[in-house]
């Protein structure tokens, strides 16, 4: 993990009862910010933990604490052998396979685990809580494997990958990002494993925290794209002379979406005093309207930004929650429930690959009107140099294609699929988990698709010239023309998309225009 703003910063994020906030899990997970647990949270745990301990102590039987689990929880389990009970069934639940997901979702991942712990809701000791504390400072990242969850209950494997760190076993990626065995990098960072105690392992491994982490990973990601697709949209409008009449404030006010509106202001504001556009403003233009591409702009990307904010409301109430099974509550009952049922984050996890896969999908109808000389209106076939000796931007219009036709592929819903298992205990089951991997590769198709659209119209509208561009759009020119040469004959492509990639997903491309506009909405 490369050096953060938030680690150079020293920025620590506390984790008490209290919800935290999406820009605190982007610091933790994304930037490597520390986290320190707060006094209220040692004083709710250690409270739980009382009544919990009580519980073990009973001789009548109580989930999680003196019994099996799942289908197994009608045998109840003698003293002597809970400490084996929590071992068997972490080690046992680590059964994940497949690529290792990305340290920032197994970090936030983490550090969702540790805030409902730190909620006193779950019953862990405050000693187990500190070990992950001390994981997540240490920059000590368990591996967790692609394939495991069903969600529900919860993320089981890819949590008891994290749990069986915490015992000191198992595999991880340490500090500089090597992989090493658990305990070699528990005992370079001075961190003392702990025995897990009676239901400690069921609370370290029952919810929905990597599903919930990779909802705001993807909503920090789209809140950045779904600006820059107006900046790729407004270079299109450009660059294929349309009009930004349709994008008028009282014309947009008869259909009242936030977004919609949102998205309108920043067209008008970056198309503002574009000289492409004055130069068909004589009265010689005959098109009566603009394709819906151009002219449906606001809609298409204002109903993606509130489908966005119906995500971050759902996360919203996510991150105020205490999922775990049973649970102890205030008035120290500890009661099972079914809290870790993923749907809620599920569904908005395919309702947002749904709505990223309709933004790519208008991006590239505009550019492939961009290379046609049928609807370019005086660009050439292309945009190529020489048309018939160089492609131009021929196939970088059909890598969008195949980006956009695997994102309606990546669109179907994880949710609507369910299949049981634990002996028909978990008998319906939420593959929220699948819903979070599947929009991780939406959100990164996304961005190549909008890069494409970038590079694309960026030589578009150079070839307008001596017409200039707007002030914002001339800005996002100017920033890729530092790095990616403007017209000429075919060069490697590739190379130039990937760089286009980057600018998009570093922001460069959206602070170059904002430099112009101020904060894009």
């Amino acid at each position: 993990m490369r050096e953060s703003d938030a680690m150079r910063d020293n920025v620590v994020v506390n984790i008490g009862p209290e919800p935290l906030s999406f820009e605190e899990v982007v610091q933790v997970a994304r930037h490597g910010a520390a986290v320190r647990l707060t006094d209220d949270a040692v004083a709710a745990m250690a409270a739980a933990r009382t009544r919990v301990d009580e519980l073990a102590e009973s001789p009548t039987p109580a989930y999680g604490v003196s019994t099996g689990f799942g289908a197994l929880a009608t045998r109840h389990i003698d003293p002597s052998l809970r400490a084996q009970l929590q071992r068997s069934l972490v080690r046992s639940h680590a059964a994940g396979s497949g690529p290792e997901v990305e340290i920032e979702v197994t970090r936030a991942l983490m550090l969702l685990r540790l805030h409902t712990l730190a909620t006193g809701h779950t019953g862990v000791r405050p000693k187990t809580a500190k070990v992950l504390e001390s994981l997540l400072n240490a920059r000590i990242t368990p591996i967790v494997h692609e394939y495991g969850s069903l969600g529900c209950s919860g993320d089981l494997a890819p949590l008891s990958h994290v749990a069986l760190t915490i015992m000191g076993e198992g595999v991880v990626r340490d500090a500089a990002g090597e992989r090493t065995d658990a305990a070699e990098a528990l005992k370079q960072a001075g961190i003392e494993p702990v025995e897990l105690a009676a239901k400690e392992g069921l609370a370290l491994i029952n919810g929905t925290d990597g599903m919930l982490g990779m909802l705001i990973l993807a909503m920090d990601d789209l809140t950045r794209l779904f600006r820059t697709a107006d900046i790729s949209a407004a270079m299109s409008v450009e660059a294929l002379l349309g009009t930004d009449r349709v994008f008028a404030a009282d014309l947009q006010g008869l259909r009242p979406h936030p977004g919609q509106a949102a998205s309108a202001a920043n067209l008008r504001a970056l198309l503002k005093d574009s000289g492409i556009m004055e130069s068909h403003r004589d009265g010689t233009c005959t098109r009566v309207q603009d394709a819906y591409s151009l002219r449906c702009a606001p809609q298409v990307a204002g109903a993606a930004r509130d489908t966005l904010a119906h995500a971050a409301s759902v996360a919203t109430r996510e991150l105020a929650s205490a999922i775990d099974n049973p649970v102890v509550l205030a008035d120290g009952r500890v009661e099972s429930n079914g809290n870790f049922h993923g749907a809620p984050v599920g569904y908005v996890l395919d309702f947002l690959a749904i709505a990223v896969a309709d933004m790519a999908s208008i991006s590239e109808r505009r550019t492939d009107r961009m290379l046609d000389v049928a609807r370019s209106h005086g660009l050439p076939a292309f945009l190529a140099d020489d048309p018939g000796v160089d492609s131009g931007h021929m196939i970088a219009q059909y890598t969008q294609a195949a980006i956009v036709s695997e994102l309606k592929r990546l669109a179907v819903p994880a949710s609507v699929d369910s299949i049981p298992s634990s002996a028909m205990q978990e008998d319906h089951v939420s593959m929220g988990w699948s819903a979070a991997r599947k929009l991780r590769r939406s959100v990164d198709g996304l961005t190549r698709v909008l890069a494409v659209e970038i590079l694309t119209a960026a030589r578009a509208l150079d070839l307008r010239a001596p017409h200039r561009p707007a002030p914002a759009t001339g800005a996002v020119v100017a920033a890729l023309r530092e790095t990616v040469p403007g017209p000429g004959p075919d060069r490697f492509l590739a190379p130039e998309i990937e760089t286009v990639v980057q600018l998009v997903a570093d922001n460069t491309v959206a602070a170059a225009a904002e430099s112009i506009t101020g904060p894009l909405s």
